[in-house]
C-alpha cells in the first residue's frame, strides 16, 4: 500500500478510544500498557506496510499458540524471558548489587508441590535405563560467604528421553520424578541424588516450533538442570546451569547459557552405598550465593501461572 495512517488524528483517537483512555473506569496501568502496545503495532504495520494476509496470519498464529499452550514455552525462545533477566541485572548494577549466583530463565516446565526433604534428596523415582546416575551438591552462601540454613534448594531437570514429569506426553513419569526440594541445615549444603538428562526439541507440531522453523532457527535446548534457592534472608534466585560439553551450550533456544553457569563434570565410584543405580556416577559442584533484599522486601518474586501437584 505505501501509506501511514498511524500518526493521523483518526487512528490516534481510534488507539485512545480502543484502550478507553478517557474514561476513569478500569485499570490504568493495564490501559496505558495496552495503548502503547497498540500504537506501537500500528506503527509497525504501517512501517513495514504489512498486508492484511500478513496481518491475519499473526492473528490465526496466535490462536494456534493458545491452543498449543504454549505461550510460556514461546516466551524464552523469542529472548523475551532473557530481556527480562537483562533488565533485571542492570536493575542490580544501578543499585550496587552484585557477586551474586546468575539468574537464569525459569521456563515454563516448573511444579509446585514437591516434597521437601533435609539436605538431601534422591529424585529419580522411575527407571531410567538410558540415564547414568548423577548427583548434584553444594552450599547456599550469603553475600559474605557465610553458609545459610533454612534455605529451600528446588531442582529440576528432564529424564532420557528429554520430558519433564507432569508435562511427559507419553505418561510414563511419576508426578514429581526427577523434580526435588530440599531444607539447607547449618552449614548451608544440599544435595540431589538423580540421573543425568539430555537436552531436548520443542514439540515439533507445536507453534513455538512452527515460529522457530519460520525464522530458520533451530528449536533444540541443550542439558540443564534448573533450580530455585529460597530464603528469608535473601532474595530469591532463578537460575539453571548446563551440562558441560554439551554442544548445544551455546546455541541454546532459549538463550539461557552463561559462561559461570557451566559447572565442571566429573567422574565419580562409590554411587551404590549412596543408593545411585550403579557404582560410578557423575558429579556436578554448583554452589550458590545469594543476594541481599532491597528495602527488606524481596523483588525477585515473578508472579505467573504455574503448574501444580500433590505429592
Amino acid at each position: 500500500m505505501n501509506v501511514k495512517v498511524s500518526d493521523t488524528k483518526e487512528v490516534q483517537d481510534l488507539l485512545k478510544a480502543a484502550a478507553n483512555l478517557d474514561d476513569r473506569s478500569g485499570n490504568a496501568r493495564f490501559k496505558q500498557i495496552i495503548h502503547r502496545l497498540l500504537d506501537d503495532l500500528f506503527t509497525a504495520i504501517d512501517d513495514l506496510d504489512m498486508t492484511p494476509d500478513e496481518v491475519w496470519a499473526g492473528v490465526n498464529y496466535f490462536n494456534k499458540l493458545g491452543q498449543d499452550g504454549e505461550a510460556a514455552l514461546l516466551a524464552p525462545c523469542v529472548g523475551l524471558e532473557k530481556f527480562l533477566d537483562i533488565r533485571m541485572d542492570a536493575a542490580d548494577k544501578a543499585a550496587g548489587i552484585s557477586g551474586g549466583t546468575p539468574r537464569a530463565v525459569e521456563g515454563p516446565l516448573y511444579v509446585a508441590g514437591t516434597p521437601v526433604r533435609d539436605g538431601v534428596s534422591k529424585i529419580d523415582i522411575d527407571p531410567d535405563p538410558d540415564a547414568g546416575p548423577l548427583v548434584i551438591h553444594g552450599t547456599v552462601a550469603g553475600p559474605d560467604g557465610k553458609p545459610v540454613a533454612g534455605a529451600v534448594v528446588e531442582c529440576w531437570h528432564a529424564n532420557s528421553k528429554g520430558f519433564y514429569s507432569h508435562f511427559d506426553p507419553t505418561g510414563a513419569q511419576s508426578e514429581f520424578n526427577l523434580r526435588g526440594a530440599v531444607k539447607t541445615g547449618a552449614d548451608g549444603k544440599y544435595e540431589f541424588r538423580t540421573l543425568m538428562p539430555v537436552g531436548y526439541c520443542l514439540p515439533p507440531q507445536g507453534a513455538t516450533q512452527q515460529m522457530m522453523s519460520v525464522l530458520g532457527r533451530q528449536g533444540k535446548r541443550p542439558a540443564h538442570v534448573h533450580f530455585f534457592v529460597t530464603t528469608d534472608q535473601y532474595r530469591k534466585l532463578t537460575t539453571q546451569f548446563n551440562i558441560e560439553g554439551d554442544p548445544l551450550i551455546w546455541n541454546d533456544v532459549a538463550f539461557a547459557t552463561r559462561e559461570e553457569l557451566i559447572p565442571r563434570v566429573v567422574e565419580k565410584t562409590g554411587g551404590t552405598a549412596l543408593g545411585l543405580k550403579a557404582d560410578a556416577y557423575k558429579e556436578i559442584e554448583f554452589n550458590f550465593t545469594l543476594t541481599p533484599l532491597v528495602d527488606g522486601k524481596d523483588n525477585q518474586i515473578v508472579h505467573r501461572l504455574r503448574a501444580s501437584a500433590t505429592a
